[in-house]
C-alpha cells in the first residue's frame, strides 16, 4: 500500500473515532417496576390498610418516586376477609400486571395462604404487619413481626408485675391466635396463672363482628383475674378498651399488645386508655436520626395522623426493595431482587437498626414498653423502657 492510501486510511479511522466519542445519545432510561400492595381499604381493616398504603407511598415520594434507581408503579390490589381473595389478588398482580413484587398483607393467615402463589412464580413477597412462623421462607419477608413475638415481649413485664391471675382474649383469626398465643405460652412457663376457664388458652371473640363485649367483660369480672391482657386491631380496640372502661372490671390493670392503642386508635379511645402498658417494635418518640427524619416526612404529608408501627414497617418494606432493586442489576428480575434481599445486612430504620433473620426472615429487633401517657396536651404511647431483643 502507498504512502497516501496509508494516511486516507488513518484519517478515516480517526474520523470514525472521533465520531464514536462524540455520541450524545443518551443511554436507555431504567424500566419502570411494578409492585404490588395487597391490603384492605375498606371495612374493619380500612385503617391499617390505608397505613400500609401510605407508609410505602411515602418512603417513594421522598425518594423520586423510584425504588433502586428505577420508576416504580404501585398497584394496589384487595385481601379482603377470605384467603381466596387475597389469593386471587396476587394472581393477577404476578399474571397479568407483571409486578417483581408484592407487599402489604394485613391478616397473617394470608401469608401462609400466598405461599405457594409466590413460590410457583418465584417472586418475593415482603409483608409489613405480622404473620405466623413458617416452614418454608425462601420467597416470604417481613419487616414488621411474627406476630407471636407482642405477647413474647410482654408476658416477663406482667408477670414481673401481677401477682395474681391474669385473664387474656382477643379476637378470632390467625392473627389474634398468634398474639394471645405468644402471651399465654410465656406467661405459664414464668410461672404465671391464667383466669381463663380452662387455665390455659385465651378467651376468643368471634372476628370481625363482634362490636359489644360486654358479656365477656361480665365473664373477666366473674373470674379470680386480677389484671388482664389482650390484643385486638383496628376498630374491635377501640370498642374494647372504651367499655374495659365503663365495665365491671375497669378497676383491673390493662394490658395488650402495641397495636391495641397505636397511631390513629388512641385517639379513637381517649381518656379510657389512660395508663395502659403495652408492648411494640416501634414508638414516633425514640430518638434517632432516621426516626427524626421518618416523622418530619409523615408529619409534613399527613398533619393529623400519628405515625405508627404500621407505617414504620412499610416505609422499611419499600426501604428494602430499592436497596435490593440497587444491587440486583439493570434489569433485575423478581428472582433477583429476593436474592439481593438475603444480602442486605443491617437496615438503618425508625425503629432503630435491625436485620432479617436467617431462618424466619423476620426482624431481629428491639422491643420496647410503652404506657399511654399524657405528652404534652394529648395522649401518647410514650417508652418506659425496652423489653427484650427477639428474632435472633
Amino acid at each position: 500500500m502507498s504512502l497516501a492510501r496509508h494516511a486516507v486510511a488513518a484519517v478515516v479511522v480517526m474520523m470514525v473515532s472521533a465520531a464514536a466519542g462524540c455520541d450524545s445519545t443518551p443511554p436507555p432510561a431504567p424500566a419502570t417496576i411494578r409492585i404490588g400492595l395487597i391490603a384492605n381499604l375498606t371495612g374493619p381493616f380500612e385503617e391499617p390498610g390505608s397505613e400500609l398504603r401510605d407508609g410505602f407511598k411515602l418512603y417513594l415520594d421522598v425518594h423520586g418516586g423510584e425504588l433502586g434507581g428505577h420508576p416504580v408503579e404501585l398497584i394496589v390490589a384487595d385481601e379482603g376477609y377470605e384467603r381466596r381473595v387475597a389469593v386471587a389478588s396476587a394472581t393477577k398482580l404476578i399474571e397479568q400486571d407483571r409486578v417483581s413484587a408484592i407487599t402489604g398483607i394485613i391478616n397473617g393467615g394470608n401469608v401462609t395462604a400466598l405461599l405457594p402463589v409466590v413460590t410457583k412464580h418465584r417472586l418475593p413477597l415482603v409483608g409489613a404487619l405480622g404473620r405466623p412462623d413458617l416452614t418454608d421462607v425462601t420467597w416470604v419477608w417481613n419487616t414488621n413481626l411474627l406476630s407471636v413475638q407482642p405477647g413474647i415481649a410482654m408476658a416477663p413485664f406482667v408477670r414481673q408485675r401481677v401477682k395474681g391471675q391474669v385473664y387474656a382474649i382477643g379476637p378470632d383469626f390467625q392473627g389474634g391466635r398468634d398474639e394471645l398465643r405468644g402471651f399465654t405460652e410465656t406467661f405459664l412457663a414464668l410461672g404465671g396463672a391464667l383466669a381463663n376457664p380452662d387455665g390455659r388458652t385465651a378467651t376468643f371473640t368471634p372476628f370481625p363482628g363482634t362490636t359489644d363485649f360486654t358479656p365477656y367483660l361480665d365473664a373477666i369480672a366473674a373470674t379470680d383475674a386480677t389484671a388482664v391482657y389482650c390484643f385486638f386491631g383496628a376498630g374491635n380496640s377501640v370498642d374494647f378498651v372504651t367499655q374495659y372502661a365503663r365495665s365491671r372490671v375497669s378497676a383491673l390493670p390493662l394490658f395488650a399488645a402495641g397495636f391495641v392503642t397505636d397511631g390513629e386508635i388512641l385517639k379513637q379511645q381517649g381518656e379510657a386508655a389512660a395508663g395502659i402498658y403495652n408492648a411494640l417494635n416501634y414508638s414516633p418518640d425514640l430518638d434517632n436520626a432516621a426516626n427524626r427524619a421518618f416523622v418530619a416526612a409523615w408529619y409534613a404529608a399527613y398533619p393529623d395522623r400519628v405515625p405508627n408501627s404500621i407505617v414504620m414497617a412499610s416505609y422499611d418494606a419499600a426501604a428494602v426493595l430499592d436497596r435490593a432493586i440497587a444491587t440486583a442489576g439493570p434489569d433485575p428480575s423478581p428472582e433477583d431482587i429476593n436474592t439481593a434481599i438475603a444480602s442486605l445486612g443491617q437496615i438503618d430504620s425508625p425503629r432503630g437498626p435491625w436485620r432479617f433473620a436467617v431462618d424466619t426472615h423476620a426482624p431481629i429487633q428491639k422491643w420496647y414498653l410503652r404506657q399511654v401517657r399524657r405528652d404534652g396536651r394529648a395522649l401518647a404511647n410514650v417508652v418506659v423502657s425496652e423489653l427484650a431483643t427477639l428474632g435472633g
